[in-house]
């Protein structure tokens, strides 16, 4: 393989350090205080804190590999495209150099570092409109580094336009594209852009605007520079691949799964289109995003991203049981796995056991609540009333509720149903899991509608008042309290942490008293920029340490909370007037959770 995920990485890396960019570690994949994303999903979102005008420790420019998870498309893993976790390489001018410098060296990293062929590249420029003008700057930087005119596309919104939303930070992009068809790839770019053997492979986005409530456009005092390209989806256009499950990604892991299920055919042929290639692929993908997910300190739960990690290590389950494997499976391959990552990534080998512990548990519940399906099957079987009056057919809401309730898959329920000599409404059971789909999807759309989360006034305060709690909390209750979450609207904080007890009622009563002695202070709030082991030094509190670099943000509020962070915050405690905790709760196994309010 003439490209592989490791070998990119590091001349992506590379690349960019030659340039003056700082290499910064991957975040976590758990947002930090946005409400509006549970995990994640691009290279940008970690850093839009500084993208908005905060300071980065790093400097005006960045690189790095960001592990993403999206889950908008679970039910569509194990065709050729679809991943739940994939690696985003990403570089940003904060404020640095312009699209001119970014464009020059976009187009030397393709054809001298990557040693694409000239002939076979292409890319796509805002065309303008009403609302921005054609971007032909860009388009002629392009042209000045050898790309023939014919092949630059003018596009619409659509395809060469980023935005925040209807309000925020915008602008045009430009993106990138391979021609993976055999022979000479069309001469005309702009009248072939739409045939899919046009791939893009990187996307350069120049955010130059801001869009107001009016939905005027201005001109950013800061223009910043995002771009993204996706490694295992690269690599795989770069060797002539049809699928990101042909790279080496992932045939270390198919080659375990074919070695535990004895099919030989989902290692030597990773796009076999057969049940068998298709559970294979699903259980290569959902392992490795559930490894990633566990060694970010997410744990299987029935809420929030530990719903979706409990949701993926189950589908990973049920298709090895349709491949055949009875035995306990997912730690052998999470071995492969976490060999796999953790040169990139050392979190995941520093929690190895952890990752092991939690796969086992889960895979050890999950067969336990198949034989819960197995038995309410057999109890449905013996009221008609559930089956409407007849026991004949097992309705697709039944199936449904099976799949759904007890994690019983269709099959399964279809295999015992034959057996008692019983019908399925399959057509059903389909309609009621678009039914939930949709509103899944709706509730999904809801969720990942911002990406940039909300720096109102009262989400700032109410970020400032999650310090004030998580140091009142490690004072009452010890110092093994760490934050395992924080999720923050404008009216409520939210915030997740390690304890195994229920919180007695003095208890609550003492942490609010702590803070709210803390808000009558009226401490001020100041940073300074320090290493992470000058900050543990100074006792400061160091979350997902892995994701910062050498130098951090150390806030300081008096001599009660010193702690990393991006920030915002407010400028002294005093302009949060009060603080009350509204709830106290269990989040998932040996965390709790509280919800608060600041004054108004």
């Amino acid at each position: 393989m003439k490209h592989t995920t490791d070998s990119l990485r590091k001349k992506w890396l590379a690349f960019w350090e030659a340039r003056g960019h700082k290499v910064i570690p991957s975040a976590s994949v758990i947002p930090d205080n946005d409400p509006t994303a549970l995990f994640h999903n691009s290279g940008m979102h970690p850093l839009v804190p500084y993208l908005m005008g905060e300071v980065h420790p790093g400097g005006t420019r960045l690189v790095n590999a960001q592990k993403c998870i999206r889950t908008g498309d679970i039910e569509e893993v194990g065709d050729a495209t679809h991943l739940t976790f994939f690696e985003m390489l990403g570089n940003w001018s904060l404020g640095d150099y312009d699209k001119f410098d970014q464009i020059k060296w976009s187009f030397e990293f393709l054809t001298k570092e990557l040693q694409l062929p000239l002939e076979k590249l292409a890319v796509s420029v805002f065309a303008g409109d009403s609302d921005a003008p054609r971007d032909k700057d860009a388009a002629s930087e392009w042209e000045k580094c050898g790309i023939p005119q014919n092949r630059i596309a003018y596009l619409g919104k659509k395809d060469n336009w980023w935005a925040k939303g209807d309000v925020g930070p915008c602008g045009p992009d430009s993106e990138m594209f391979y021609w993976t068809g055999e022979g000479s790839a069309p001469e005309n770019f702009q009248k072939t852009a739409g045939n899919p053997l046009w791939v893009e492979i990187w996307n350069d986005v120049f955010m130059e605007y801001h869009r107001d409530k009016e939905g005027k456009l201005h001109v950013l005092p800061q223009k910043n520079i995002d771009t993204g390209m996706g490694l295992e989806r690269t690599v795989a256009v770069l060797n002539g691949l049809k699928s990101v499950y042909q790279t080496d990604a992932f045939a270390s892991i198919l080659q375990k799964v074919s070695e535990i299920s004895g099919k030989k055919e989902v290692a030597t042929n990773p796009l076999a289109d057969t049940e068998d290639g298709n559970s294979a692929r699903i259980i290569a993908d959902h392992l490795r995003a559930s490894c990633v997910m566990l060694g970010d300190g997410i744990i299987p739960s029935n809420t929030d991203q530990g719903y979706i990690l409990r949701r993926l290590i189950r589908r990973a389950i049920r298709h090895g049981r349709k491949l055949g494997v009875e035995e306990l499976f997912c730690n052998i391959l999470a071995k492969t796995i976490i060999d796999k990552l953790s040169s990139a990534y050392p979190e995941l080998k520093k929690n190895e056991s952890v990752i092991l512990d939690e796969l086992h548990r889960e895979e050890m519940q999950f067969l336990k609540t198949l034989e819960k399906g197995e038995k309410e099957f057999e109890k449905m079987l013996c009221h008609p009333e559930r089956s409407e009056g007849s026991l004949k057919t097992i309705t697709g809401d039944q199936a449904f509720n099976l799949y759904e309730t007890y994690g019983f898959p269709l099959e399964m329920t279809v295999e015992l149903a034959a057996e008692k000599n019983l019908k399925v409404d399959i057509d059903g059971f389909y309609k009621a899991q678009e039914l939930h789909q949709q509103k899944s999807r709706a509730g999904s759309e809801a969720k990942f509608a911002g990406g940039l989360g909300d720096r109102s006034e009262e989400s700032v305060k109410l970020h400032t008042a999650t310090h004030l709690l998580h140091a009142a909390l490690r004072k009452v209750l010890g110092p093994h309290v760490e934050q395992r979450g924080s999720n923050i609207t404008p009216e409520r904080l939210r915030f997740d942490f390690s304890h195994e007890e229920k919180m007695t009622p003095e208890q609550i009563a003492e942490v609010e008293k702590l803070v709210n002695e803390a808000i009558a202070s009226d401490h001020p709030v100041s940073w300074v920029e320090t290493t992470v082991e000058e900050a543990k030094k100074a006792g400061a509190i160091g979350l997902f340490e892995h994701k910062y670099g050498d130098k951090v943000k150390m806030y300081s509020m008096g001599d009660f909370s010193r702690e990393i962070c991006g920030g915002p915050h407010v400028e002294h405690t005093g302009l949060l007037k009060s603080f009350k905790i509204k709830k106290e709760e269990a989040s998932s196994r040996g965390v709790r959770r509280i919800k608060a309010v600041v004054g108004a």
